[in-house]
């Protein structure tokens, strides 16, 4: 398959579960495992998880078609990493400038990151085979990276990443329901 429409595919197909995986932990009732997965709050925390959760499961498909590239765990653990420090950078960066949140600029730095993190993917695919040393690390980083993941959506720390800013709270804790509505209206 073309390189070029397999990347674009995946940040559609990323784009598309990430988007969904917004509101999914209510769609399923607050069921806790989904909520692994899926954001829970408003944190700038849930919003680099959802772009990382479909990225992790989009490694099921493209591992299937890159898989034996001898760059390829170099190249997945590389555009989970962009993904994880390109979002905070961009938000907290225009927030610094424009002082207030901008819904459009928020939404469209998930999608960005998303392009960003693909083209990483696949320019380093495409580079000189990496020493098989590296590619080991990259190996056992996907599993630390996957790990750390699970550890700060159970435990996150308090600081200002993980932190809802609609409620000052933390994790599942500070989950608020975007489907209830208040009573009276």
């Amino acid at each position: 398959m073309d390189e070029a429409l397999t990347m674009w595919i995946g940040v559609g197909v990323i784009s598309l579960v990430g988007t969904l995986a917004h509101f999914l932990y209510d769609i399923s009732g607050k069921n806790r495992v989904i909520g692994l997965f899926a954001a829970v709050n408003e944190s700038t925390w849930e919003h680099i998880k959802i772009a990382i959760t479909p990225s992790l499961l989009w490694g099921l498909i493209d591992g299937f078609f890159y898989g034996q590239n001898p760059n390829y765990f170099c190249a997945k653990l590389t555009s989970l990493l962009v993904l994880t420090f390109t979002i905070p950078i961009m938000f907290y960066s225009y927030r610094k400038i424009a002082k207030k949140s901008i819904l459009f600029v928020d939404i469209s730095i998930f999608y960005i990151a998303i392009i960003l993190s693909q083209m990483a993917f696949y320019a380093i695919l495409n580079l000189v085979p990496i020493h098989y040393a590296l590619e080991f690390c990259s190996c056992v980083g996907l599993f630390v990276f996957f790990g750390c993941y699970m550890t700060l959506t159970l435990e996150p720390p308090k600081t200002f990443i993980f932190k809802d800013p609609i409620n000052g709270k933390y994790g599942f804790r500070a989950h608020i329901n975007l489907f209830k509505h208040k009573k009276g209206k």
